[in-house]
């Protein structure tokens, strides 16, 4: 071969070389939305005939939706702590409403990775913990992590105190009590516009960053707060669900807590709120109107990604933090280790990728080396969490044989497989176990854990619990036993 020939080929196989690393590595946007306290069973792409969610259904329409994605942690902070640090909450011992920082030390957070690989990184009011609605009342960073942004917003709102129609649902049966502010069940059809709230207001700016930033690469985390407690929302966003004794309840069986533990009975039930079968029914209807609300906002900030040039060039997520019961087994709220309190929906939208159903099951956690990956970023070893993006190109590839997610003020934690739901309290399992069916019962009636004849089955999952938690504590988070200094030898005097 002529020297001018070989390097012809070298020249050849070289350039071809960079345009593969160049395909590898595509600076894809990310826009990360996050709705608060939102269960799947709420929307229409998931099946709900009911409330209408036509712009997530949008979404869904041309990404992949997972039905069987479960959060980490049910209830807000240790949750979106996990998914933001890339650790299981009992890795962190993060298990409260704290931020990661002390925990992980130094070590770079999902939206903080791409910030340092030179990505614009922003949120928009709640992607870490944040109190509502008192945080959204006030401002306030709440438990945030600054090291994660370039920039970051909050979003006020009136909350409870919005002008309109409310009323208390929960501890109100004489209906004395006017609507309260904290944590509770009220509904309010507020006076005035979407931007009246915290949730178009986040629209808005997230809006307006999209077109600032559309030059250049960014992570974008967009945080609503609906459908969390209060209920609030424009009364415009009321109707399709009134009059609210049209709403239909959850089947309700009698007897239906008698076999399951005391640890296993949720936090909210109607019972101890209170709540009689109206203001039950109101409730459902106050949360639809909140989700269509928020579903509404989702619509603006893809509208804006559209109207900027974005939509090939952008990974667009939907999901939220956890589920959210709306009265299956008389329960509320979340908390619990039931579907609908540790499932949540989850949509991934990647430009080129086909639209497809995923039945894997997947957890919030993959989604840090998942998007890494799909952007051409270093996946970081340490991640606890799996690359599913093998499911965006083949939706029937099985990611993992469980998902594994916690209850921590009660010491509960979730192994649930393609079978078997098994739920266990305290590390030793003295508070309690719960075992389902999930192909002969899947709205989890029949807790078998007591059954002899599955009595082998539980002895399995205990098993594997215990391995769980141990592969979950095996990280480099542990300190190192630190060694004791070396005594100094006593110099002879003289």
């Amino acid at each position: 071969m002529r020297f001018s020939t070989f390097l012809l080929v070298l020249s050849f196989f070289g350039a071809l070389h960079t345009t593969q690393a160049e395909e590898k590595k595509t600076n894809y946007n990310v826009l990360f939305i996050i709705s608060d306290d939102l269960t799947a069973t709420a929307l229409s792409c998931y099946g709900n005939k009911v409330c209408k969610t036509p712009n997530i259904d949008r979404l869904a329409a041309r990404g992949t939706r997972y039905t069987r994605a479960y959060c980490q942690g049910t209830y807000c902070g240790p949750s979106r702590a996990s998914f933001m640090s890339g650790y299981y909450p009992h890795a962190t011992g993060v298990l409260g409403y704290r931020s990661p920082r002390p925990n992980i030390g130094n070590r770079v957070t999902w939206s903080q990775h791409f910030k340092n690989n030179g990505y614009y990184a922003a949120r928009v009011s709640k992607i870490y913990h944040m109190g509502v609605p008192i945080g959204i009342e006030q401002g306030s960073h709440g438990a945030d992590d600054e090291a994660s942004w370039t920039e970051r917003f909050n979003s006020q709102g009136p909350e409870w105190r919005a002008p309109g129609d409310g009323e208390t649902l929960q501890n109100n049966p004489d209906g004395k009590k006017p609507a309260v502010g904290g944590n509770t069940f009220v509904v309010v059809e507020a006076d005035g516009d979407d931007l009246v709230h915290s949730d178009g207001k986040t629209a808005k700016k997230a809006a307006e960053l999209i077109h600032l930033h559309k030059d250049k690469p960014f992570w974008l985390g967009v945080g609503f707060a609906r459908p969390h407690v209060p209920f609030v929302a424009p009364r415009s966003y009321y109707p399709p669900f009134k009059p609210y004794s049209k709403m239909v309840l959850p089947p309700k069986v009698k007897g239906d807590w008698d076999d399951i533990p005391k640890a296993g009975i949720n936090y909210c039930t109607s019972l101890n709120m209170k709540m009689d079968i109206r203001r039950q029914k109101k409730a459902v209807g106050g949360y639809y109107a909140s989700v269509a609300y928020m579903d509404a906002q989702v619509g603006k900030v893809l509208d804006a990604l559209e109207q900027a040039g974005l939509n090939e060039k952008t990974i667009v997520i939907f999901t939220s933090d956890h589920g959210f019961h709306l009265g299956e087994h008389d329960f509320w709220a979340k908390v619990s280790l039931r579907e609908e309190s540790a499932a949540v929906p989850m949509i991934i939208s990647v430009p080129g990728k086909k639209p497809a159903v995923c039945h894997s099951l997947v957890e919030l956690l993959d989604l840090f080396p998942t998007v890494s990956a799909l952007c051409g970023l270093e996946v970081p070893d340490r991640l606890q969490g799996r690359d599913i993006s093998q499911t965006l190109d083949d939706p029937k590839h099985e990611v993992r044989t469980s998902a594994f997610s916690v209850a921590p003020m009660r010491k509960g934690f979730l192994l649930r497989e393609d079978k078997w739901a098994y739920i266990q309290y305290q590390e030793d399992a003295s508070g309690g176990m719960e075992l389902f069916d999930m192909e002969k019962d899947p709205k989890q009636y029949t807790n078998l854990a007591k059954d002899p004849g599955h009595a082998k089955k539980v002895e399995e999952f205990k098993a594997k619990l215990t391995a769980k938690l141990k592969e979950v504590r095996n990280n480099d988070l542990k300190a190192l036993p630190v060694k004791p200094k070396p005594k100094r030898k006593s110099k002879p005097k003289g």
